[in-house]
């Protein structure tokens, strides 16, 4: 399986530096291509006035310069190294113009010029070309027999070496600009993206330690309320001597603890509660109504109106637990002797209200985590829970989800 390589408007800053760099080998090999290449033609050629020795000891030192200088400066390990490259390769070049006018050294500017470029900044490759075109027209002008009759020609000829040197170099700086621009934007998006990664698993931690928190107070935490209050009733009845109670009180405390049991297998396990499996949402109501009586002796009723239909998994358990968190809250709170739990199935939504004829309380104090748990589970189904008094007295809870 091949991957097609990324162009450079869609690289990071570090894939945009590891591209030149691997393209830097390019560079090496052109301008050690243009030396040797001049280095065969003064073997080839006639030898110049002094001969071809001096000629091939200056290509050499422009070789050498590009050696020691010319590669550190195209890697960009330092300004000061570009500097260096430039004025020996400048220095031999501008040598052998002199001392041999006949010599091809034009050649040699295919490698300089762009690398003037390649190794500095706009402003300084701008002034870097302009001072070799200016040496270079000195070196043309001032040997020559007649100064002023070169000059024309060799002004022009820098001239207009000046303006397209300036007009190729700027054109490169400004894609390698445009690259860089782009690779520091992907970069901040990568940043942000990390970061909003980040944040997206903290709040999952978060989303499920309030899922946990909610579960284990809407089930575990209800069940051993339960289970207290049911073992202090078995504990009367035995200061009573009344054995038949207490073994009943026994039993039912057997029977929550092991619902509880499997409720806590069934959250570690994220599966659907205990109260609706292998039930529908209609019939864990109803038992859940039937345990409330056995459990507390408050009679309580379960009823239905409209026609009962599946509501998804997640919907039917927040209507579970929400009947659950009410019935609660009518055992620890209310003294009431009756509470009734009514299910409305209507075309648009589904709506839980539990009643009770207890104290009743100001519903502008209903708050806990139990009720701030179900109300944050309703709004997540984009339903909502109220809390109003009861007529003619208790407490009316009602909760709606749309379907």
């Amino acid at each position: 399986m091949t991957t097609t390589p990324a162009s450079p408007a869609e690289l990071s800053s570090d894939q945009l530096a590891a591209m030149w760099r691997g393209q830097a080998r390019w560079w090496h090999l052109s301008c050690y291509a243009l030396i040797t290449t001049a280095l065969v033609i003064v073997l080839i050629e006639p030898p110049g006035p002094h001969g071809r020795l001096p000629t091939l000891l200056l290509l050499s030192g422009v070789g050498l310069s590009y050696a020691l200088f010319g590669r550190r400066a195209i890697q960009r390990e330092a300004t000061r190294y570009a500097v260096l490259h430039q004025l020996c390769a400048w220095a031999c070049l501008l040598t052998i113009i002199v001392i041999d006018p006949e010599f091809e050294s034009w050649l040699l500017f295919f490698c300089l010029f762009p690398q003037i470029w390649a190794t500095f900044e706009k402003r300084p490759a701008l002034v870097a070309t302009g001072l070799a075109l200016a040496a270079l027209f000195t070196a043309a002008v001032v040997p020559a027999d007649d100064p002023a009759e070169e000059v024309p020609g060799a002004l022009v000829s820098v001239l207009i070496s000046f303006v397209l040197s300036a007009a190729l170099g700027m054109f490169i700086h400004r894609i390698i600009g445009e690259a860089e621009e782009r690779a520091m934007v992907i970069d901040e998006l990568r940043a942000t993206r990390a970061q909003l990664a980040a944040v997206e698993r903290a709040q999952g931690v978060q989303d499920e330690r309030s899922r946990l928190s909610r579960e284990i107070h809407d089930t575990l935490a209800q069940g051993f309320t339960s289970v207290i209050a049911l073992s202090r009733a078995a504990g009367s009845a035995l200061d009573r001597d009344d054995v038949d109670t207490a073994r009943e009180r026994l039993s039912m405390i057997e029977s929550t603890a092991v619902d509880n049991l499997a409720e806590a297998r069934i959250i570690v396990a994220e599966l659907t509660p205990g109260h609706l499996q292998s039930r529908t949402l209609v019939e864990a109501l109803a038992r859940l109504a039937d345990t409330m009586t056995r459990e507390t002796g408050i009679r309580v009723s379960s009823s239905v109106t409209g026609e009962p239909a599946p509501l998804g998994g997640n919907a039917e358990v927040v209507v579970l637990r929400g009947a659950q968190e009410a019935l609660s809250n009518v055992r620890r709170h209310s003294g009431a002797g009756a509470a009734a739990v009514t299910l409305d199935y209507a075309p648009e939504r589904v709506a839980l209200e539990v009643t009770d004829d207890g104290d009743g309380f100001d519903p502008a104090t209903a708050r806990g985590f139990g009720l701030d748990g179900l109300r944050a589970r309703a709004a997540a189904l984009g339903g909502d829970v109220t809390i109003a008094p009861a007529r003619p007295r208790g407490t009316r809870l009602v909760m709606e989800l749309p379907r």
